[in-house]
């Protein structure tokens, strides 16, 4: 199989590609949420540039020896959840003017499935009945943002802000990233 690597270099400019596109949306996340392991240096990258907090998510599908990671706390910070301290008298649950807005960040959409397990997870676990106001949140105050983008995958999530994209029916070639080849030889 053909690899296409990419360099650090590569990824600096990947990442400012990303930052100019958040900067021409007028958005501004709260916090960036890399994806472990791939999404942890460009969300680093993120994190720093703009001086925001950046959290970890666990979703290693390819993985099967471990459960990708549900961080409840964080979809209930996109839904704007309040605690029982918050509710007051009125018990309401929810008040839209505290929704976080969350960017979360990975190296690649490949085939999609990590987003979509993300997209089926939070929402399950705060509000599951709520399904509109989950619409209302993707891709608003919750953004995706990936350094490439396979548009052929079978994503349920837009990528809002993507480097490059590729087509991997078109061309199946493996996209190699500097933290998957600096210690191996047979990589370069």
């Amino acid at each position: 199989m053909k690899k296409i690597h990419i360099s650090d270099t590569d990824v600096q400019g990947m990442v400012l590609e990303i930052l100019r596109q958040i900067n021409q949306d007028n958005w501004r996340p709260d916090y960036v949420v890399g994806l472990t392991r791939g999404g942890l240096v460009p969300a680093n990258m993120i994190s720093q540039y703009l001086n925001i907090p950046m959290e970890t998510l666990k979703v290693s599908l390819r993985d099967e020896r471990s459960e990708p990671e549900s961080n409840l706390w964080m979809a209930e910070d996109a839904f704007g959840y309040l605690s029982q301290e918050l509710r007051g008298e009125s018990g309401t649950v929810t008040d839209p003017a505290l929704r976080k807005k969350i960017l979360i960040v990975d190296d690649i959409n490949d085939s999609g499935a990590t987003f979509n397990w993300i997209h089926k997870d939070w929402p399950s676990g705060c509000m599951p009945n709520e399904t509109h106001v989950w619409r209302a949140i993707w891709n608003h105050s919750v953004r995706f943002a990936v350094l490439i983008d396979n548009v052929s995958s079978e994503s349920e999530v837009t990528m809002n802000y993507s480097a490059r994209t590729i087509n991997k029916y078109e061309d199946p070639s493996w996209v190699v990233f500097p933290w998957e080849q600096w210690w191996n030889p047979q990589n370069i």
